[in-house]
């Protein structure tokens, strides 16, 4: 009986970031969904399913802040990886809340990148008995 391996999700609307991030899960043995939007995301049938949410924060659209605080306000708490190539003190420190586990600023390390998904994992499995 295999369980379920944690899915990560990961928006960005920079398809090689996308593209890099998701191979880098998928050889740590993860199952991985990338998009290419917060919207598209949303429309995601798998999306109770997520394990850890990363996500770009500017994008065009809904940023990942914004895709964060809709999540929340619909109940869904995911574990979420903030990631930007514009690092933004103020953003940082209103970013960070309970289910943000990280803020990442472009280029990151793979380790760097590996410790918040770590983080993530941990904190979504406390209290959550399937």
């Amino acid at each position: 009986m295999a369980t379920k391996k944690p899915l990560i999700a990961i928006v960005d609307d920079d398809q090689s970031m996308r593209e890099a991030t998701k191979g880098l899960m998928r050889s740590l043995g993860f199952d991985v969904e990338a998009f290419s939007s917060a919207d598209d995301f949303l429309k995601f049938p798998n999306l109770r399913r997520t394990a850890c949410l990363v996500t770009d924060i500017h994008m065009p659209g809904m940023s990942g802040l914004d895709l964060h605080r809709r999540l929340v306000a619909l109940g869904e708490s995911i574990p979420t990886v903030l990631i930007t190539a514009y690092p933004n003190e103020n953003l940082r420190a209103r970013a960070l809340d309970r289910d943000i586990v990280c803020y990442l600023e472009k280029p990151f390390g793979e380790q760097d990148l590996l410790n918040c998904i770590s983080s993530a994992l941990a904190r979504g499995s406390d209290g959550e008995g399937d």
